[in-house]
């Protein structure tokens, strides 16, 4: 990327970027995530990788504390309904 480009100025008229940019936002990445994933691109993949695995992590460890607090209230439904 050139020095003072930003992730955007970099896509235009590159259709590759512009799906590898909003895939990373629809996957909730944030836009500094976004910044060093598109300036790393053609240089550094390794550190790309290590990036997009973070995210993967955090994302599963939300999901996980998520699917608990579900459990926890289906525990409940079914308690309450098992007492009718």
């Amino acid at each position: 990327m050139g020095k003072n480009k930003t992730a955007k100025q970099e896509i235009s008229g590159n259709p590759y970027a512009y799906t590898v940019l909003q895939n990373l936002k629809d996957a909730g990445c944030t836009d500094e995530m976004v910044e060093k994933f598109m300036a790393l691109q053609d240089r550094d993949e390794e550190q790309q990788l290590r990036l997009l695995s973070g995210h993967r992590k955090n994302l599963l460890e939300r999901l996980h504390r998520e699917e608990k607090r579900i459990d926890c209230l289906d525990y409940l439904l079914y308690q309450m309904q098992k007492k009718k």
